[in-house]
């Protein structure tokens, strides 16, 4: 292991990956490492079975302001080219329809006023507003057997990809790879950062290494690393788990219900598994635990880490479980993992998309799912939901939750910047030609 480079990037799976990807192939930084504590590179919450294979545009997701959906939009359309560019026999990710349905009156004019008032249908030039017969025809199994006196609408677009993000993470760091000055040290976890009089000394399992500037990319364990430097002191995290349920073939596409606000995945969807199109995956569910990494025993002490045993974090807490909307969400979501019980509970979820399932169709699917680190704010006392970055003297810690992978390009872009700068201007960043091998590539609604 070379001792000294300009920049170490910390984590491993689809955002440390990508940074690994617009560095090492779009700038001039001569020595760059990337240390994953994993076998190999994406086999956490970037796991294939471990997130909802989702690349989210914005348009669909109806707990998203205008505001967000552009920026994740952007985000998303830079991945895609990628996979469109690097991908071209679909092995790491398919397209798929995908729409949003609305049931009875209330909910349907809730999605007509989306589309025609806030402007989401001017945002998202491929996206229909269809009505029974056209969902009926798209998806029959999202009709069939559903009250006919019920009004039904749907946002509809056939602009939705599924993606494999551990095999896309794989592809990234192999391009990377490609160039000189490049290492990745995989099966090797960092132990802890220190801040020098020259950088930062990164202590690794392997012996310890120098960088100039550091960026942590390790999901729920970047908070941690943060709080080691005094950094993120006003931030804890609630670590939410997520479940799926299997199926036969029931859809073509993605089919989501109406989501909350307060609640970013309270709303159940349907949608084929990426690798094998006849299988429908249900969910996900989410509860909270109290750990970084999903059935990781050894995680709950870096949970504890990141809790904080100070009054704030403990008044946040409660503030939140508290919520009349979180909590009996909560209390339903614990349920949904017992044995035959949860299956049972969880029917009625499923039965919002297709109404015809019934017990025997769905069966729990085990060893899938992750942990989404939802960002606790102790001075609000608040979820302050999404991504967060904390910038500090030439490091940077990323906490991704959704939808992080599917900006994880447009994030790295705006990191690689951010490091060109730490280094002194010493480097460039080629934005040009990082947007020519991505976003470029995304096929625009006026391209067949």
């Amino acid at each position: 292991m070379a001792e000294e480079y300009d920049l170490i990037i910390v984590g491993g799976g689809i955002s440390g990956a990508s940074l690994l990807y617009a560095v090492a192939n779009f700038s001039d930084v001569e020595r760059v490492a990337l240390f994953e504590k994993e076998p190999e590179i994406g086999a956490i919450n970037t796991a294939h079975t471990n997130n909802s294979q989702t690349l989210h545009f914005g348009d669909i997701e109806t707990n998203y302001s205008l505001e967000k959906a552009r920026s994740v939009k952007t985000g998303a359309e830079t991945l895609a080219g990628y996979l469109e560019a690097a991908d071209s026999d679909r092995s790491m990710h398919d397209r798929r329809s995908k729409m949003v349905i609305a049931v009875g009156e209330e909910e349907v004019d809730r999605l007509e006023r989306r589309y025609h008032e806030k402007g989401f249908g001017d945002l998202y030039p491929k996206l229909e507003l269809i009505d029974r017969d056209r969902i009926a025809e798209l998806e029959p199994a999202v009709v069939e057997g559903r009250d006919p006196d019920l009004e039904l609408r749907a946002l509809y677009t056939p602009d939705g990809y599924v993606v494999d993000y551990g095999e896309t993470a794989q592809s990234l760091v192999s391009a990377a790879e490609s160039e000189s000055g490049v290492d990745v040290h995989v099966d090797t976890p960092v132990e802890g950062i220190v801040e020098t009089a020259d950088g930062y000394a990164v202590r690794t399992s392997a012996g310890t290494a120098m960088a100039d500037g550091v960026v942590v990319s390790a999901g729920s364990h970047s908070l941690q690393f943060a709080k080691q430097l005094g950094y993120g002191q006003d931030m804890a995290l609630l670590p939410v788990a997520g479940s799926f349920f299997l199926a036969e073939d029931f859809l073509n596409g993605k089919v989501y219900t109406l989501q909350m606000a307060k609640l970013p995945f309270a709303a159940v969807h349907g949608d084929a598994d990426v690798h094998d199109a006849s299988i429908t995956r249900f969910g996900p569910t989410a509860k909270p635990v109290p750990e970084l990494e999903r059935g990781n025993l050894s995680t709950v002490s870096d949970f504890l880490d990141v809790f904080g045993f100070d009054a704030p974090s403990f008044l946040s807490y409660l503030n939140i479980l508290a919520d009349s909307v979180l909590l009996p969400y909560v209390l339903r979501n614990l349920v949904y993992d017992l044995p035959e019980l949860g299956t049972r509970a969880f029917l009625p979820q499923v039965q919002k998309v297709v109404p015809s399932a019934t017990r025997e169709d769905i069966e729990p699917a085990r060893g899938y799912g992750g942990i989404r680190p939802q960002i606790v704010d102790t001075r609000s006392h608040s979820l302050d939901m999404g991504e967060a970055t904390i910038e500090g003297e030439d490091i940077i810690f990323n906490i991704t939750p959704s939808p992080g992978a599917s900006t994880c390009l447009k994030n790295a872009k705006r990191d690689a910047k951010s490091v060109m700068d730490f280094l002194d201007g010493d480097y460039e960043f080629d934005e040009a030609a990082f947007d020519a091998a991505t976003i470029d590539n995304f096929p625009r609604a006026d391209e067949s």
